[in-house]
């Protein structure tokens, strides 16, 4: 970064030496959490496009995963397609095809795009057929995809430590906790300052081994070595009990003063929505953020939270109209699946809730012990 950085002449118009100053910048916000890098890798790209009239496509296409990873998903559609009017080589075309169009829940255009891709010795391939394979509820072939990928990219530590920790993600989704333990073990020892993947081993800490006080010490280590709000997050999922549950309500009001900062934008309103349904006992402000979630994507996960919001906040009768138009027969994750669970019980649905309670089941793990105590009580689960 210091290197590229060094070269660029304010005074001068330049593109190599900006956009790569840009690439490290993205690339320090991955490893160490700094949103503002992400911000400032995003106004040089913005002023290179600006001083080559919008006219590189690789700088347009850099923004739009840039876009993709702050959840700005309709900006991201824009800049892709001002990349693809410009030109662009095939497999760079239908790889951000796929990732902006899966991310707005357009499944049949991205599955399309994964086919025109398709190779069995290809990691991009690989990676976005695991995340199809996921949403079809293939998690066998979830796995083997992300640990194919892994394989691919040996000589490449960063490339492959986020195959495997997705790899990871998927054994604890699926309950496999050796099997989740070992990959991300295997990211740790290859790049030690791998939080994603230490904060993995907290979570099995906090689900499998209810190792309540080395899961804290664990997301507590996390915090105080990235800038991103999500290990106190984790930190209010750890149950409290008497006294102590003063802690758990601190880390989930020090997650939402972060999480709520104007430069996250909307990149945590799924974790905010969770909380302000629940600790946190604000939900007209949970029915807000899920309404204008779906401005940004209108998807069966997103609609799942406004429905479950305005149950949330006493408006039943608008819950069950929006499950009933765009939930309904849907594919959704563990957490829509237990928010639907609760949906049709306060309906008095009782079958329809069981059914949900128990697909929600099998990824309990991915849910926190408040949610997967609450299915464990449920009927037969």
């Amino acid at each position: 970064m210091r290197f590229w950085q060094g070269r660029i002449n304010p005074a001068v118009p330049g593109f190599l030496n900006e956009s790569r100053y840009a690439a490290g910048l993205a690339l320090h916000f991955r490893l160490l959490g700094d949103i503002d890098s992400l911000r400032r890798s995003d106004s040089i790209l913005l002023k290179v496009s600006h001083d080559y009239n919008n006219k590189e496509a690789s700088v347009l296409l850099a923004l739009a995963a840039h876009c993709i990873t702050e959840h700005r998903f309709r900006d991201a559609d824009s800049f892709l397609l001002a990349a693809k009017r410009l030109g662009l080589k095939p497999y760079e075309s239908l790889s951000a095809s796929f990732d902006v169009d899966f991310e707005l829940g357009r499944y049949g255009e991205a599955r399309l795009e994964l086919n025109s891709l398709r190779s069995a010795n290809d990691y991009g391939y690989l990676f976005r057929a695991s995340k199809v394979d996921h949403l079809n509820g293939s998690l066998d072939s979830a796995v083997v995809d992300m640990l194919r990928a892994a394989e691919l990219v040996e000589t490449n530590n960063y490339l492959k430590g986020v195959a495997l920790s997705g790899a990871a993600d998927l054994y604890v989704h699926a309950g496999d906790f050796p099997g989740a333990s070992k990959n991300y073990m295997e990211c740790i020892r290859t790049y030690g300052a791998d939080l994603h993947s230490i904060m993995g081993l907290g979570w099995i800490a906090l689900v499998h081994d209810h190792n309540d006080s080395l899961a804290e010490k664990i997301f507590r280590f996390v915090s105080s070595k990235t800038k991103l709000p999500d290990p106190l997050f984790k930190l209010a999922e750890i149950p409290k009990k008497g006294a102590d549950s003063n802690l758990q309500l601190s880390a989930a009001k020090d997650f939402e003063q972060k999480a709520t900062s104007v430069k996250y934008g909307r990149m945590y309103n799924k974790y905010l929505i969770q909380l302000y349904t629940g600790i946190l006992h604000d939900p007209a402000r949970a029915e807000a953020i899920a309404k204008d979630e779906l401005t940004n994507r209108a998807t069966p996960q997103t609609y799942a939270w406004y429905a479950w919001a305005l149950f949330s906040n006493n408006k039943k009768d608008e819950a069950y109209k929006v499950f009933e138009l765009h939930v309904s027969g849907q594919p959704l994750e563990g957490l829509e699946l237990y928010y639907m669970g609760k949906l049709m019980m306060g309906l008095n649905k009782g079958y329809n809730a069981q059914e949900f309670f128990k697909a929600a089941y099998k990824t309990r793990y991915d849910l926190g012990p408040a949610i997967e105590e609450d299915l464990a009580r449920q009927p037969g689960n």
